[in-house]
């Protein structure tokens, strides 16, 4: 019979850290950078107290798939103005560039044992980390908050499809990889198609929404069902089943867009993923974490700042595109919060340790150094942002209004 006692335990680590930082305001840090300590310290490396049994595997896993199918349904690229995007992209293409001359740097210095791993790593902003520090200063609804989250969309999405392709496939012949990723793109692209066809029959979309609120909760066990289905056949196609689920909730979140219970039935969807799956995979993250071979290594050490520093080169110097647009000192406040990264290092460093492309010390250097730009760089940058407008931060105003909002009123660039 199964034991759920380490389960239980990371439940309960789950539930102590949202408790403790809304009775304790003064932590100022995201919630996963204590679930993942919490971990740490309940694991093997501290107290010994957890170890990944069967239980917390399984339950760790569906929670990895429902943190991408949620990441996949918060983006919307389709919400950005093309010239917003645009320049969100440029910067991305800047961005990857660097990542890569650094992350092979690293390679022939021996640093890291896989440089393209590493440098599709350093591609990726914490998106998910960062809305809801723009939501808190009341900055989503602006032109900085928009391009902030435009660039943090693409630097979500592709370097997820680019460590699901390099990084998952059977084979290691290219033209194989991409026959693999065409023909998943091609299935995805079919559900798409009859996904959307789907919602405008009436009767199906009649009998979906009277099942919704009953006991059914129909339109959850649809959304689940594709996720599964999605990662099951990219699995199949030998991609990482990551992809999958992100892929699914960019689905569901274009099917459902036009019903009138979008947000409650987001509610439904983040109270199974961030009330108990998502969280047992940050807090089991850290009990597999292993801090050990870290000080147990001076490279794997060293490797930490440079890391940081690596972040903020690869993310944060690509945001200097975005001074004529916003200006000089909003531009390195931007170049800070895209510098922030997490939850794509933990999902990243995750498949690297268990396919033998990065050692255990160099993935908990990397992992290190994401809870450490997590904590570090959106407090800089919003101090940045206190000191050029003052304290009236919702009303960001940049110096030269010609370049933001022209005659038409169209907006951003």
């Amino acid at each position: 019979m199964i034991s759920f006692n380490n389960l239980l335990i990371v439940a309960a680590i789950a539930v102590a850290v949202p408790l403790l930082l809304g009775l304790v305001p003064a932590i100022r840090v995201p919630p996963v950078v204590l679930e993942i300590v919490g971990g740490v310290i309940v694991g093997p490396t501290v107290l010994g107290w957890v170890h990944l049994d069967v239980s917390v595997r399984v339950t760790s896993d569906l929670g990895l798939g429902f943190l991408l199918f949620l990441a996949g349904f918060e983006i919307d690229l389709w919400q950005f103005d093309r010239r917003v995007l645009s320049l969100a992209g440029r910067a991305f293409v800047l961005s990857a560039a660097l990542a890569l001359v650094v992350a092979f740097g690293l390679q022939l210095g021996g640093q890291v044992r896989d440089g393209l791993l590493v440098g599709i790593t350093l591609m990726a902003t914490a998106l998910g980390v960062l809305v809801p520090i723009l939501k808190d200063v009341g900055l989503t609804g602006t032109d900085f908050g928009r391009l902030i989250m435009a660039a943090g969309s693409v630097a979500e999405l592709v370097p997820l499809v680019l460590l699901s392709v390099f990084f998952s496939v059977s084979s290691t012949d290219p033209s194989v990889e991409l026959g693999l990723l065409a023909g998943f793109a091609a299935f995805t692209l079919a559900v798409v198609v009859v996904t959307q066809r789907a919602s405008g029959w009436g009767r199906l979309r009649m009998a979906v929404q009277a099942l919704d609120n009953t006991s059914s909760q129909l339109r959850v066990r649809m959304a689940i069902t594709l996720a599964l289905a999605l990662a099951v056949v990219a699995d199949h196609f030998g991609l990482a089943t990551i992809l999958g689920a992100f892929l699914a909730g960019v689905i569901v979140r274009r099917a459902d867009e036009g019903s009138g219970s979008h947000e409650e039935f987001r509610g439904k969807l983040e109270a199974i993923g961030f009330g108990f799956l998502v969280p047992v995979f940050f807090v089991s993250t850290g009990v597999a974490l292993d801090i050990g071979a870290l000080f147990r290594s001076t490279r794997a050490v060293i490797a930490v700042p440079v890391f940081l520093v690596a972040l903020l080169v690869t993310r944060g110097v690509p945001a200097l595109l975005y001074v004529r647009v916003v200006g000089r000192t909003r531009a390195v406040a931007a170049g800070l919060m895209q510098s922030t990264s997490l939850t794509f290092i933990v999902v990243a460093t995750t498949i690297g340790v268990e396919t033998g492309h990065q050692r255990a010390s160099t993935a908990a250097a990397l992992v290190v150094a994401g809870l450490l730009s997590v904590v570090i760089y959106p407090l800089v940058a919003l101090k940045i942002l206190e000191r050029d407008i003052g304290h009236d931060v919702p009303k960001l105003t940049p110096p030269d209004r010609a370049h933001l909002d022209p005659p038409t009123g169209e907006g951003l660039l």
